[in-house]
């Protein structure tokens, strides 16, 4: 490719627009040019004390001075030779001007037309034919440089898929990065799992490495930190508006989908990807952790960004930016997560994978449960409802959760249910025992299903139907129901006859002298 002779007037609006404040990145991005090329420039000025913002000097004023700084440049603008070329297809610029960006327009002139000249010479001709419309949804708002420790941004970026020896499964790894936007110290974290412990973890592990806590941090729109984007009103996870009341930051999360809310981190993505991430491969997660803490603090806070002026974020930040961080909080944070758990028929309501038991008048309500590594507590209306040891799994039941009657029936034991069935009679004692005999815990519904049967029939008829049960060779719940059902528990059972019990003394008739008379 050749080399691009630069004229008088490139010069001249080179030196204009960076008198008029503009940064020099943003000079040479609008105009098309290197940014070394605009720096090459600029330095003579700088040199003769030149600052942005001074008095006026005037086009005539800075094509003089580069004439005498710059004395082997070309008079004539060597962009314009290509203008006569985009002229041609001035009609559809007109057309395509307002509706589409400039870089859209001279792809279409170039695709469908075969223009040659350069986007930046498509740029620079809309400019001047078409001002109206020459940065129409390409203006950058100028923002004011951050103060040391004044902001940090974060994201979550892919960075590829990786193999895990353990499970022998290709994971999907992204990296939670975090950057002072002052001095460009950068903090990176690879994760599997995004969600609302993860998140804490990161930020406390980033905070960590700082050794300090920034005033302000831009986050993404992910659930695991924002419930609902919003520009005015975002509203916040509670756990990490939990967070960032522990360590006294703001959050503002950026715009959803608006990649230049938060730029610094951005433009790290692929920096990431591409220096800590392609083409390694790690034993684990822990050590791909370990590994990028080290890529850190070794190679990305040693490299030299244009913004530094030829300064390493490792000496900005030890520099100016670490004195400048609120402290880190006496006291560790501790990592919780919330969620919004409602409580199920059953009194229970599902944190995790676990079922915990809440007082039953709560049945249908929709609870805030706050999980931590120790306990889990629920709340209603702010208020704490209920408080459980934390478990992995299962259900967790507090009988007095239940209603009575309810706790009654669950805790009947076997030996309950051995004590109980000798009040009702031997029969029914013999009954149950023998179905409790092997696998009680199996058959134990069974004896409790028995001796519900005297709830409702009573203990007498139960006695008698579970004798009758015996003699059949059927000692069941089903057989005994059966029987109570029919009515038939005392048949071929001689029932005792009233007074039974009464001895009798019985005489015979010459015990009252019948004989004589």
């Amino acid at each position: 490719m050749a080399k691009r002779t630069f004229s008088m007037v490139d010069v001249t609006e080179i030196l204009e627009h960076w008198y008029a404040g503009r940064p020099k990145v943003e000079v040479a991005r609008g105009l098309g040019v290197d940014v070394k090329t605009v720096r090459k420039y600029v330095a003579a000025a700088e040199a003769a004390g030149f600052v942005p913002g001074g008095p006026p000097v005037g086009g005539a004023g800075w094509r003089a001075l580069a004439r005498e700084w710059f004395p082997g440049l070309a008079g004539v603008s060597s962009r314009r030779t290509s203008w006569p070329e985009i002229a041609r297809h001035h009609d559809r610029i007109g057309e395509l001007a307002g509706v589409v960006p400039v870089s859209v327009i001279w792809q279409r002139l170039r695709d469908e037309e075969g223009l040659t000249a350069s986007v930046a010479s498509v740029r620079r001709y809309v400019r001047a034919q078409f001002p109206e419309h020459a940065r129409a949804g390409e203006v950058e708002v100028w923002r004011p440089p951050l103060p040391p420790g004044a902001e940090a941004q974060v994201d979550y970026g892919y960075l590829g898929r990786w193999l895990d020896p353990r499970s022998g499964r290709r994971r999907r790894v992204r990296a939670f990065s975090m950057v002072l936007r002052y001095s460009r110290y950068l903090f990176v974290r690879p994760v599997i799992r995004t969600g609302q412990r993860a998140r804490a973890e990161s930020h406390v592990q980033a905070f960590g490495f700082f050794g300090g806590v920034p005033a302000r941090v831009v986050s993404d729109n992910l659930k695991a930190g924002v419930v609902r984007p919003d520009l005015y009103d975002p509203k916040i996870n509670r756990a990490y508006a939990g967070l960032a009341r522990h360590y006294e930051v703001l959050t503002g999360p950026a715009r959803a989908r608006h990649p230049k809310d938060k730029p610094g981190i951005e433009a790290h993505r692929k920096y990431i990807r591409s220096s800590f991430f392609a083409g390694r491969d790690w034993p684990s997660l822990e050590a791909m952790a370990a590994d990028a803490v080290r890529w850190c603090t070794d190679v990305a806070a040693q490299r030299r960004p244009r913004a530094l002026e030829g300064r390493t974020p490792a000496g900005v930040f030890a520099a100016e930016e670490a004195p400048a961080l609120l402290p880190l909080p006496r006291t560790p944070f501790e990592l919780a997560a919330w969620s919004r758990p409602k409580v199920a028929p059953d009194a229970h309501a599902k944190v995790g994978r676990t079922l915990y038991s809440l007082p039953y008048r709560l049945i249908g309500r929709q609870l805030d449960a706050r999980a931590t590594g120790t306990v889990v507590e629920f709340y209603l209306d702010a208020q704490l409802a209920r408080t459980h040891p934390l478990q992995e799994q299962g259900r967790r039941t507090d009988w007095a959760d239940l209603p009575e009657q309810k706790a009654g029936f669950f805790m009947r034991t076997p030996v309950w249910c051995r004590s109980r069935a000798a009040l009702a009679g031997p029969a029914c004692d013999t009954l149950v025992t023998e179905l409790l005999t092997v696998d009680a815990l199996f058959r134990l519904r069974q004896a409790q299903g028995v001796l519900r049967l005297g709830h409702k029939h009573g203990d007498a008829r139960l006695e008698a139907a579970c004798r009758r049960a015996l003699q059949a060779g059927d000692p069941s719940c089903k057989t005994v129901k059966g029987i109570l059902a029919a009515g038939t528990e005392f048949e071929g059972y001689q029932l005792p006859l009233p007074c039974a019990g009464v001895p009798a003394w019985l005489r015979g008739p010459a015990a009252f002298g019948g004989e004589d008379q």
